[in-house]
């Protein structure tokens, strides 16, 4: 059996304590000098919208994750072909959650219009756009309302 010892003057051992102390308080600077986590999805969510042409509601009416099923289904597979037809495919995301945000469209046509981004660590993984009448209709972003 080895034992080692170290002997600590109380000089290094108050630096080591002030290292520890401002390691924690520039972590916690630094997380609350980041913009807050919904404010960040709902400004590139809203550039990447007005690129096709859409104007979203300030803040997303809804957020939740979802996770790509692992098995398919005829209606994953439909959707998920509206997916490929817009360059994305989840596919490849199976077993996954991802994160739904739904933002409310201005000014998208007649009645109520939606954009769902769907979003994994960071990255817009796929969406559409969908009004919200009885039998409405879902297109992907690029198709006009």
């Amino acid at each position: 059996m080895v034992v080692m010892t170290a002997k600590l003057s109380k000089k290094k051992l108050l630096i080591a304590a002030a290292a520890v102390v401002l390691a924690v308080v520039l972590v916690f600077c630094l997380k609350n000098a980041r913009p807050a986590p919904d404010d960040v999805p709902a400004n590139s969510h809203a550039a990447f919208l007005s690129s096709f042409g859409y104007s979203i509601e300030d803040a997303p009416v809804q957020v939740g994750q979802v996770q790509i099923p692992t098995e398919p289904s005829e209606v994953f597979d439909r959707y998920n072909a509206l997916q490929k037809s817009q360059g994305y495919d989840l596919s490849a995301l199976a077993g996954r959650s991802v994160t739904r945000y739904v933002y409310k469209l201005s000014g998208a046509g007649e009645g109520e219009w939606y954009a769902t981004v769907l979003e994994y660590r960071g990255e817009i993984v796929g969406g559409d756009v969908a009004d919200s009448a009885p039998g409405g209709r879902m297109h992907g972003f690029a198709q006009s309302a």
